[in-house]
């Protein structure tokens, strides 16, 4: 039997990481100056974009604008070192927003650090088990009601600073937001909503005219330079800025703006929690920022690697999703302890990064250093900055995530149950938090995965004839086929029919040549079934498995008997064996 046994053997597949994956291809291929001279172009085109996304989105998140900086410099240039996607630009993105701004209400910047560091590990250990591709297949309806969701929390966490909003306190849920808003209405400052205004329409207007120069960067220098000339030329104008809405200390002196500093190392439970005081480590804090890091590490590895997706069809390239995982993991590590919170590929940067001639991650890198150079640089300058026109740029992230016609598009044409899907994910990412959304979603693609592959299994009891032979079976023998993955989803129905197979039947043949695999419920159900059969004193074959249902039977211990559980590699060849049984049977009953 082991002789037979051991055709069905499949050697297991090695675990093979290799960090910097993109990197070495890209030197792999040969890299010149023609390579360097359009990566370092590329780079600095999307530093260019990233460097008011990421103060916008810290103050979005709940933090002061240069930790979205460090985030950028950190997180985004080890990831482009050590990821698996050649073009993907990676940092703070608007998707994380809806998770940290709770976080940050409750920990403050502290808790923020120390959640993204505990969803980096989460992300290293998704890679090192090589569940990159397996995160690739969330649910489209699932993705697209969250993302919806999001576009929707920050759109609306933008109004206060796009209309110039007196709002006290901002409350942590979606509809006591809204509420706060409304009632400050009346507060709205006309001079704030005109620069927000003004920025948006030049956002909006400025790619028709010409895409050689970033919108961003045009929009918000005009915007800084009107509301600075108008602030000086109109007595009482008066805009609010980063300088005016931000400080720090620097030897205990209070100063506006950002620190003129580069990212310096810090241990991130000693920054100050939500109460000013350093958070400090401590079992019960983990413990109640581990939900959050959950949802941080999975957000954050399906955004990583649809954005590496989306690279490699505009750029012809093709990702290691297990490399880029551990590099997404390292780099939101490695950010926390220089000041920087949860970073991931950004789909709206990396698009940027290719359609700048990007040829290796080496653009991505250079971003980065982009992004430091200006905080040495720009910093005096950036506290001119308006905060209704970061408010704008945020403003249309919020619209190009939620892509609305894909969004109205699901709802006409999708089954009922992923309109379903879609509604939920969305309406609990608005009105809840993303925590439970990204919770329930996993669940929910659970589910409805064992529900289809239910429905494309399927088994039948024939009695009478069978596909693979001309001639009727012979009296006694019934042949059992089985159709389809036998998972946890699918496997007691498939095996429920034997419940009432007649004790009639001698020998029963397990067709099993169209299962492509078993998992352990599965292997249970099937053993179960086998041993039942046994017990009634009816012999059993199993027919035409393939290698990786007979690895699954074999470490599972179901091994021949003679002349009770016998095993063939073709269905044809399993009849056969049950004709010759049964035959012996009436012999031996003479």
């Amino acid at each position: 039997m082991d002789s037979k046994r051991k055709r069905f053997e499949v050697p297991l597949p090695r675990l093979e990481i290799r960090p910097a994956a993109a990197l070495r291809r890209a030197f792999a291929k040969g890299y010149g100056k023609a390579e360097l001279r359009a990566d370092l172009m590329a780079g600095l085109v999307v530093g260019v974009v990233a460097l008011p996304l990421a103060m916008a989105l810290a103050i979005a998140s709940g933090v002061p604008p240069q930790h979205g900086l460090y985030t950028a410099i950190i997180g985004g240039g080890l990831i482009a070192l050590l990821g698996g996607s050649k073009t993907q630009v990676s940092g703070p993105t608007a998707a994380f927003v809806v998770i940290l701004v709770p976080i940050t209400i409750k920990f403050g910047i502290a808790g923020l650090c120390v959640a993204s560091l505990m969803a980096g590990v989460i992300l290293v250990v998704l890679g090192l088990l090589r569940l990159g591709q397996l995160l690739q297949y969330v649910p489209y309806p699932v993705t697209t009601g969250f993302t919806g969701g999001i576009a929707v929390v920050i759109a609306t966490l933008q109004v206060k600073d796009f209309f110039g909003l007196t709002v006290e306190h901002m409350p942590e849920h979606y509809l006591e937001r809204v509420e706060a808003l409304a009632g400050a209405a009346a507060t709205a400052r006309w001079g704030e909503f005109a620069i927000g205004a003004f920025t948006l329409a030049a956002l909006l207007l400025w790619p028709k005219l010409t895409t050689k120069v970033p919108a961003p960067l045009v929009a918000l220098t005009l915007a800084t330079v009107i509301a600075v000339a108008l602030g000086r030329l109109m007595p009482g104008f008066e805009v609010a800025t980063i300088g005016s809405r931000f400080t720090y200390l620097v030897d205990g002196e209070l100063r506006h703006g950002i620190p003129q500093a580069p990212p310096l190392p810090v241990l991130p439970w000693l920054l100050a929690g939500a109460d000013g005081t350093p958070l400090g480590l401590s079992f019960s804090t983990i413990r109640a920022l581990l939900p959050s890091a959950f949802a941080i590490a999975m957000l954050g590895a399906i955004e990583s690697l649809l954005s590496a997706t989306v690279a490699d069809g505009m750029a012809s390239t093709k990702h290691d999703p297990n490399a880029e995982l551990i590099a997404q993991g390292v780099g939101n590590i490695a950010a926390p302890f220089f000041g920087g919170f949860a970073a991931t590929g950004a789909i709206a940067r990396t698009a940027t990064n290719i359609r700048s001639g990007a040829k290796s991650p080496i653009a991505a890198i250079t971003h980065a250093i982009f992004i430091l150079v200006s905080v040495l640089l720009l910093a005096p300058l950036v506290s001119y900055l308006p905060m209704a026109s970061l408010a704008a740029l945020l403003l249309l992230v919020a619209w190009n995530m939620s892509e609305v016609r894909h969004f109205l598009h699901t709802l006409r044409v999708a089954p009922r149950s992923d309109v379903f899907v879609l509604l939920a994910c969305f309406s609990l990412t608005v009105l809840f938090d993303m925590v439970i959304s990204v919770t329930f979603g996993i669940v929910l693609a659970s589910l409805l995965f064992m529900r289809r592959m239910s429905e494309i299994s399927g088994a039948r009891m024939l009695e009478e004839k069978h596909h693979e032979l001309d001639e009727v079976l012979p009296p006694g023998v019934m042949v059992y086929e089985i159709a389809g993955p036998l998972f946890f989803g699918a496997a007691q129905k498939a095996m429920s029919s034997l419940e009432t197979t007649s004790t009639k039947a001698k020998v029963v043949v397990f067709d099993i040549e169209d299962v492509p695999a078993i998992d352990a419920t599965g292997m249970v159900n099937f053993e179960s079934a086998i041993e039942r059969l046994l017990h009634q004193k009816t012999a059993v074959v199993v027919a035409g498995a393939r290698p990786q249902p007979a690895e699954v039977l074999k470490n599972a211990g179901i091994e021949a008997r003679d002349g009770q559980l016998m095993f063939t590699t073709t269905v044809r060849e399993g009849i056969e064996l049950a004709r010759t049984l049964v035959g012996r049977s009436a012999r031996s009953a003479a």
